[in-house]
């Protein structure tokens, strides 16, 4: 972000007060201003090489006003982002930015605050972000080079590494470019990208290349593709751009690689079936779930049940005050049980106080009498999900008491995952009890993807493929080793071992991976020959060279972070100690660091960036902000908006924006002008209004106005051009399409008594892929992962065989080379609701079929009714269907729609 206040101002400036929007230029006496500080160059070089991403963010901006301005660089970077290096560049001097331990960058902290400065700082934003932020004055003409640079390493989460980037500069770029270049020696297996800013213009600026282990991502956009249109000078560039890929997997299950004296093994087999479980779910229903997150965790575990596995044992403990169990032991998950819990779920209601404690024992002790009663599977795993969103408030409510008596009870035979529901609940006692019986935490963020969020943390962990992972290397190869020990290693998740090669090692490292797997060992057995991998890493241009000794490092210091969480004060401190002198020789802000930034003379001296802590956020609401899902806000980055922002202008008081919904349309009657209904609804676009004219009674109008059709079928090659269909008759699940040779199928949730699709599935083959519109949002699935997507929230992302699209109008489009293309849109004109649209039909194939998929087999129009020239019959397949000639809305048209006569038939 660059923004720009003279010194000496409080941001009220003394000339005339102007309101304008952030991101436009200003206006004064109908004279644009234009920007004072310009970026002329923006750019993002990130090298991912074997999992680790090194990102340089590289600014430069010059002050086009003869004042002196505040440029303010903000840049939001991933959460497991470590930054390792921040300067700037002013008038050809360097200021760089100091890595100390966080103690003693406190005191130069508190001594700017004490002098009135402000510090800068690296705060949570977001579900994956964290944004930071510094500031420097400019003299006029002068011009600063900002360069940010951070690590991570991926981690591989349902079967993908996600690369996540920021993108808005808030002004037009001369210069604007990114630049992904990845580097997998086992070979890429599917590389897709992902934007929430993209157009079909900016498309053409976005190039992929790719071969067997290598690709380069690049975008580099045009002035002209910058803009919103040709009248503005606003950009389109605000969102995010994400890379997704895999790699491929040997028969081994694992591949080491080494570079520079460091190794790196990955394990992650791809052909092990899954191990039966025994779960028990145990859900708050206090009085502080009441509302929308009691009924979304109902929805959540209605679906997570359904995916439950016929091998799986489960039971359900909801708890309040007390703690109740659904029955009185694990049962199978058989298709009657399912169903019953599914209805015990529906039926859970929220009230009364938060007893953790005694819910988790009795999750414990269901367990225990399995096992000792021999009911659980030989070779099966346990595991317990908790989900709560506050603290204990009843029976015992010392925290550090709970997770000992859970510990004690526990005694390392189960795995407990703790999921905290919104900000009330203490993230830090649930994380230390989760990591101290062998799981881990997860925050699940109040919002409309609420279930979405469950839905997904279950699918990480639903299918185990191996217990007591245990990775072994000769004693005369290695050392400094990290952790190679793990419980479980479950179905798209990857484990990784780092270490040192010792002196004179052999000249083939040789490594053992043993576990268990449906009670029995087994042993992976792998070796990677030294030299040839050191010249594989020694060549490339493109990758981040001695990268495997930071990765090393990087993956140690988030080990020891975390062991330090469930360790004792004496083991802490040394759990401590190691990870602080680990985080300074490789300069790595840490939770343990933190970076001052120093300045020219003549301006505060000491701006410290340091490293969120997750419970730090507790009591901060996340509101959502136009950025829609997986983007939340905090309070911070709501009143700047977040993200990689560059503006330049002295705050203004503004005036809180009213969002109205369009006007509702007039019907005439006759003699008067008739008002329809008008809904609003606090929180939305309009409230519940009741109109009553004293001595004077509004009639309805005796003419239904013209609505959309539930579908719009175009007909190429038929001589009717396109027909309209609307569902009359009762039935709810319609199978709309199938079209086997296309490798698609559409189907939906119709409701007569509202006349609309509740949902639209469509679900391809190649990709394997489903995508669930529903009014609320849309819901992409694939490998298991869920992506939502709000209506009208840009939506550009390209994967192998399909592109999918979304645009401002809220039309989203699935499209694939050769193939029909298939629409979704939430309209909202007359007749609002889920529409389906469809493009170049003549590509069905003869074996298409389905209540819609019938009118593009052998179609017969029948001649015009003698008696009525507005009717005739259409035969399909052997049935007869009377169709009408109506006027009806074209919802392909933006709302209202545009008025066409179009043959109708009912279903």
């Amino acid at each position: 972000m660059l923004g720009g206040v003279p010194p000496g101002t409080d941001g009220a400036t003394r000339e005339a007060p102007r309101l304008w929007r952030k991101g436009q230029s200003r206006r004064c006496s109908g004279l644009e201003v234009q920007n004072d500080v310009d970026i002329y160059s923006l750019t993002v070089d990130s090298k991912v090489s074997s999992r680790f991403a090194h990102t340089v963010i590289t600014s430069r901006v010059v002050n086009k006003a003869d004042a002196v301005r505040e440029a303010t660089f903000q840049m939001e970077l991933p959460k497991k982002a470590f930054i390792t290096n921040f300067s700037m560049v002013i008038d050809g001097v360097t200021y760089p930015g100091n890595i100390k331990e966080k103690a003693v960058a406190q005191e130069q902290y508190s001594a700017a605050m004490a002098r009135g400065e402000s510090a800068g700082l690296v705060t949570a934003t977001g579900r994956k972000t964290e944004q930071f932020q510094v500031s420097v004055s400019v003299a006029p003409a002068a011009k600063v080079t900002f360069e940010l640079v951070y690590e991570e390493l991926l981690a591989r989460h349902l079967g993908v590494y996600e690369l996540l980037l920021k993108v808005r500069p808030q002004q037009l770029v001369k210069h604007l470019q990114m630049d992904i270049h990845i580097f997998e020696p086992q070979g890429i297996s599917f590389l897709e990208t992902e934007s929430t800013f993209m157009t079909n213009e900016l498309a053409e600026a976005l190039t992929t290349s790719q071969n067997k282990t290598k690709a380069h991502v690049r975008f580099k956009p045009t002035l002209s593709q910058q803009q919103k249109s040709p009248e503005k000078q606003d950009t389109v560039l605000d969102g995010n751009f994400i890379v997704r890929y895999d790699v491929d997997r040997p028969v081994s299950g694992g591949s080491i690689q080494i570079e520079n004296g460091y190794f790196v093994h990955y394990f992650a087999p791809d052909s092990l079936s899954t191990m039966p479980k025994n779960v028990i779910f145990v859900i708050d229903k206090s009085g502080s779930m009441m509302g929308r997150k009691i009924k979304q965790t109902q929805e959540a575990l209605i679906k997570i049940l359904d995916d439950l596995s016929p091998h799986d044992q489960f039971n359900l403990i909801s708890f309040s005050a007390e703690a109740t169990k659904w029955k009185p032991l694990l049962v199978p998950a058989s298709t009657e049980n399912v169903n019953e819990a599914k209805s015990y779920t529906t039926g859970i209601r929220a009230q009364g106080g938060t007893n953790i404690n005694d819910a988790m024992l009795m999750a414990v002790q269901l367990l225990e009498k399995a096992n000792r009663e021999e009911l659980l599977p030989a070779g099966s795993i346990t595991l317990i999900i908790l989900l709560t969103d506050g603290d204990p408030t009843a029976g015992e409510t010392d925290p550090l008491k709970i997770q000992e008596n859970v510990r004690k009870a526990v005694n390392g035979q189960h795995s407990l995952f703790c999921l905290g529901f919104g900000f009330d609940v203490s993230y830090a006692f649930l994380e230390k009890m989760a990591l101290e019986n062998g799981g881990l935490a997860r925050r699940i963020y109040e919002d409309s993807d609420s279930a979405l969020q469950l839905q997904d943390f279950y699918q990480e962990v639903a299918n185990p493929l191996m217990m007591s992972v245990a990775f072994e290397y000769p004693s005369n190869a290695v050392e400094s080793v990290t952790q190679d020990a793990f419980r479980v290693f479950f179905k798209g998740s990857e484990l990784v071992v780092a270490g040192k090669l010792r002196d004179h090692s052999p000249d083939v490292l040789s490594a053992q991976v043993r576990g268990q797997l449906h009670g029995e060992n087994i042993t992976f057995v792998m070796e990677s020959h030294v030299a040839e991998q050191e010249e594989m890493f020694r060549g490339p241009k493109y990758i981040f060279h001695s990268f495997m000794e930071r990765l090393w490092a990087y993956l140690t210091i988030q080990q020891l972070l975390e062991q330090m969480v469930s360790a004792l004060d004496a083991e802490k401190q040394a759990l401590e100690a190691r990870a602080l002198s680990l985080s300074l020789s490789y300069s790595f802000v840490t939770p343990l660091t933190s970076m001052v930034i120093t300045k020219p003379e003549g301006q505060e001296q000491s701006q410290v960036a340091e490293k969120p802590v997750e419970d730090e956020s507790r009591d901060r609401r996340v509101p959502l902000g136009p950025m829609g899902f997986g983007q939340s806000m905090d309070r911070a980055s709501w009143k700047t908006g977040g993200g990689l922002k560059l503006l330049n202008s002295p705050p203004r008081l503004g005036v809180p924006g009213r969002f109205l919904a369009p006007p509702p349309p007039f019907y005439r009657t006759t003699s008067r002008l008739v008002l329809p209904e008008l809904t609003l609804r606090p929180g939305g676009a309009s409230y519940d209004m009741d109109f009553r004219i004293k001595g004077t009674t509004l009639t309805a109008p005796p003419f239904a106005p013209v609505q959309a059709p539930s579908v719009i079928l175009p007909l190429p090659g038929q001589s009717v051009d396109q027909l309209c269909v609307d569902f009359r008759r009762p039935q709810e699940l319609v199978n709309l399409l199938s079209d086997p040779d296309q490798g698609v199928e559409v189907t939906g949730h119709y409701e007569t008594a509202k006349a609309c699709f509740s949902w639209i599935e469509v679900t391809f083959e190649n990709p394997q892929l489903q995508v669930h519109a529903s009014p609320e949002h849309v819901v992409i699935t694939r490998n298991r992962r869920n992506s939502a997507y709000k209506w009208k929230e840009t939506l550009y992302s390209v994967m192998p065989g399909l592109k999918v699209t979304m645009d401002k109008a809220g039309l989203l489009l699935l499209s694939r080379p050769d193939r029909v293309t298939i629409g979704l849109l939430f309209w909202d004109g007359p007749g609002k609701g889920l529409r389906l649209l469809l493009q170049d039909t003549d590509r069905f194939s003869s074996h298409v079929s389905g209540t819609l998929g019938q009118f593009y087999q052998d179609v017969l129009w029948g001649p015009l009714d003698t008696a009525d020239d507005r009717k005739r019959t259409l035969k399909v397949q052997g049935r007869d269907y009377s169709a009408t000639r109506e006027l009806k809305l074209d919802y392909q048209e933006s709302p209202p729609g545009k008025e066409i006569s179009c043959w109708s038939v009912e279903l």
